[in-house]
Formats: C-alpha cells, structure tokens, sequence
C-alpha cells in the first residue's frame, strides 16, 4: 500500500507540471509576477512607514551614497557619476536658494530638453521641497503661457537654446511677476536673468532636509501635461505618492543596477520621466540620455555604450523595422523592451530582426489608478487576462421620462463561470455608493475592443437595456428583492411605463 501511494505521489509530482504547462501556461509566470509584486507592496509599505518621511530623492540620495562614483548618466561624451549629479544638483538649489523672488517650495517650471541639466535641475529642486511643472520644449506661445499658468509658477527655469521662446511670452510673464533664470552665463534681453554663471559660482554642500519638512504624501512632486480636450495642454499633477510607486517601474521588470537604460523620450513626458528617469533611480542603473529619438542612431547607440534596457512609445518599434538593414542588427547587449503602443506584427518583425529581445507591452496613464503589463510576452497589447481579472465595460444608458442616463455595465465571466445575481448585489451594495450602482448588467462572452484595444461603447449604449435588441443575458438591480433579477420583456415595459421606478 505504502508503494501504492509513493507509486502516485512521484506520477504527481512528474504529470502536473506537464498537465499546467497545457491546461495553464501561464500560472508559474503569474506566480512569479505576484512574487515581484508582493515584494514591491512590501518595500513601498516599509517606505510609506519611514519617518522622516521617504521620497523619490531620499531613494536618489541612497544611491549616492552606496555607489558615488557609479556612472548614473551618459551624454554624448558627459560622464556624471552619482555623486556628480549629487554635487551639481546642490548647486543648483544653492544658487536657487540666493535668488529674489523665489523661496523654498515654490512651484517652478522646467523648460528644457532632454540633457544632463534637467535631470541635475529637477533633483536640486526636490531638494527645496519645490514642485516642477516640466512644460514641453516643443510649444510656443499661447500654449507655453497657458502650460505655465496652469501650475502657477513663481520661477521659470530655461535652456539657453529655448531663449526665443521665452522672449515671446515675456511680456505676459513680467506682467505677473515672474522670475526668469536662463541657463546661461550671459543674457542681455531685459527681464531674463542669466544663472548659469551664479550655478559655477555657488557652493555644492548639501542642503538640509529641512527644506522639505514642509512636504507629506498628498503633496505636488510633478505637474506634467496631457493632451486636453480645449485643443491646449492640460496638467495633470502628480503627487509625491504617485512618484515614490514609480520607482518600482523598472524594478518590477527585473531591471537591476548592471543595467544601461536608453533613455531617448522626452523627459517632460510621462514615459520618458517616470520609466527613462524615475526608474532607474530605484534600480541604480546607468542612464544613456539622447536628446530625441533617431531611428537611424539608435542601434549604434546602444552598441557604443552597451545598452541593455530600451524604451518604446507608440510607433518607436515600427520606425526601427523600417530602417534599412544591416548585417549587425542583431549585434548589441540590449535584452528588454518596455514601453506601450507595439503592434502585434510589428513585435513580431522586431523579434525576427534584431534578435531575443523581451519585450515588455505595458498599460498605464498618467492621471489613472490602474495599470496593466504584459508579464508573459505574449504579443499583443497586453498578452491575455490573467485568472484575477477588472473585464467590465461601464457606461450610461436613456431611459425614457427620466432625464440623464442610467449606469449599465457590460461584463465577461470566468470561463464556466455563472452569474450569480444576489452575490453580485450584495458586492456593488458593500463597495459602492446608490449613484455609483451599475442598474443595469449584460453578459458578454468577450468585452468588444477596438483596433487599438479600447473599450466599445457606442453601440452598447445605441442598443441599451431592451431586451428585444440585445441577444446578451440582461439583468437589473432590484433592491426589492436585493439581487439583479433578469430583465423581461414586462420588466422592461415596467420600466418604460414608471411602474417601476430607477
């Protein structure tokens, strides 16, 4: 008997293995991601814990002092080391600090490409406690002016190429006060004073944590902008709990400190700030900042400074298939590819060409609470939903003598799954205020996407909650009987009639 159950026990221990690798590909992957993520949850708790409180610079200042001399950014052919952006950075807020018209916590707006200087520029003002609107160096006139109202900035800090720009709004910008600092050592226009010669000539000591005691979580750390819906930018702000889980952007992809990140995105930009520059701060990597991204200096790039970590946005990865090849596309170092907006065919073109990169397709937004990655690298947006998942389409219904809309959610089950509509009450009621309350609920088989993996929701809303259009399982909220009941052709004529009320 004892043999019997041994006999089983090691036929187990080899078939299921086998058994999940078919039935569920993905379930050693998920476990490992939840692993990387119950870590994460972990340090971020112990952080948020930490008094004095803890923030993305205290994470930076870590760095320099367990690897000072550890190469933190190249550019062209600038080295700075950790403990140089340390130096050059105080600095910069030393010079800040001795300046009229600003003091410590000032919102100040960063008008400025992608070079070493930003990156010194935006710690020297973390270390004052200041929020920085970082403003796209690309607008001009009523877009820059409406970019630097929106965070109400006393200090606008400029690069010495973006004089021009500047020039235009400065009229606006004496006319309230402001205070403009280019990065120069010389500046002959009225109203723009240059600052780059009062950086050579300040002290790089340290400056005191005091500075910043003024901050908590809920606090401004960035304003950064998105396309509005005006036709102008809108600022979106991120706070410095927002910024501290950025940190894990990278790490959670299993980027570590012998990496090379290749950083050509805009900084300004979410993408480029939170993962080309946020991340690697956390991991201790080296950062090879580009000014702009070039298709065609790309690979060279990441063969002369030994890239290993790239980064991607919408039709980066197309632009680098559609150059001409070469017979050394597959010579480089570079192992990972995060970033959003990859093709199917593109991704599986890139692979093809340039070798066994693994290509990381993530989902986020700047002002949004949720975020998707596609752990697995299965190509596709974000690969496939794993066995915990949100999919729920939401939205607004008619419904005819009553004015606004009604909230309707279309959802997909579980495979096998079934609904149970008293359960499903019992959670919407415990977990959402009445307003809140999808009233009405239909059964997909799949939730339809669009092309670029959105959300359909105009014929959903065109075909409502009528029975005798959609073919779907409906069903309401009753709070009579206090579970969702299906929707019948004499419920619906109720609904219609008043006879039951919303």
């Amino acid at each position: 008997m004892e043999l019997y159950l041994i006999s089983i026990l090691l036929a187990s221990i080899f078939i299921i293995p086998f058994a999940m690798k078919t039935f569920s590909p993905y379930v050693w992957m998920d476990f490992l991601y939840f692993g990387d993520l119950l870590r994460i949850l972990v340090t971020y708790g112990a952080r948020r814990r930490r008094r004095p409180l803890f923030f993305v610079l205290d994470r930076f200042l870590e760095q320099t002092v367990a690897c000072p001399d550890k190469l933190f950014i190249a550019f062209g052919d600038e080295r700075h080391t950790y403990a140089d952006a340390d130096r050059k950075s105080n600095k910069i807020a030393r010079a800040l600090q001795s300046q009229a018209g600003y003091t410590s916590g000032d919102t100040v707006a960063l008008f400025m490409g992608n070079e070493p200087t930003f990156v010194f520029t935006w710690l020297a003002l973390a270390k004052l406690g200041s929020p920085v609107a970082l403003l796209n160096y690309n607008i001009r006139t009523k877009s820059l002016l409406h970019c630097f109202n929106c965070c109400k900035a006393k200090v606008l800090v400029a690069a010495s190429d973006l004089k021009e720009a500047v020039e235009d709004v400065l009229p606006s910008l004496i006319e309230q006060g402001v205070v403009v600092l280019l990065m120069t050592k010389h500046c002959d226009t009225s109203g723009i004073q240059s600052f780059l010669d009062k950086v050579e000539e300040a002290p790089d000591s340290p400056l005191p944590r005091s500075l910043r005691s003024h901050l908590s979580f809920k606090s401004p750390a960035v304003y950064i902008y998105t396309s509005g819906t005006t036709g102008l930018p809108k600022a979106a702000l991120v706070n410095q709990n927002r910024l501290l889980t950025a940190l894990a952007i990278l790490s959670s992809n299993g980027v570590t400190s012998k990496d090379v990140m290749y950083t050509n995105l805009p900084l300004y930009h979410t993408a480029g700030f939170f993962v080309g520059f946020i991340g690697p701060i956390e991991t201790g990597s080296t950062i090879v900042l580009k000014r702009k991204f070039s298709a065609s200096q790309f690979w060279d790039d990441c063969r002369k400074y030994n890239v290993t970590v790239v980064q991607y946005i919408g039709e980066v990865m197309r632009y680098l298939c559609c150059t001409p090849k070469r017979d050394n596309d597959k010579d480089h170092k570079v192992r990972l590819a995060i970033g959003n907006g990859i093709r199917a065919e593109v991704w599986k073109e890139f692979l093809n060409r340039f070798g066994n990169v693994q290509i990381r397709e993530f989902y986020a937004s700047t002002e949004g609470n949720i975020g998707f990655l596609n752990y697995p690298g299965k190509m596709g947006a974000v690969g496939r939903v794993h066995f915990l998942h949100q999919e729920a389409n939401v939205y607004g219904v008619q419904v005819p003598g009553h004015e606004g809309r009604v909230g309707m959610a279309a959802v997909s089950l579980k495979e096998d799954g079934e609904f149970d509509g008293s359960k499903v009450y019992k959670h919407v009621v415990s977990y959402l205020p009445s307003y809140a309350r999808p009233r009405f609920i239909r059964i997909q088989s799949a939730v339809e996407v669009t092309g670029t993996f959105k959300q359909m929701k105009v014929k959903l809303v065109a075909q409502g909650f009528d029975p005798g259009q959609v073919q779907d399982p409906l069903y309401f909220l009753d709070d009579c009987v206090k579970s969702y009941v299906p929707v019948t052709a004499q419920l619906y004529s109720s609904i219609l009639s008043g006879s039951i009320k919303l």
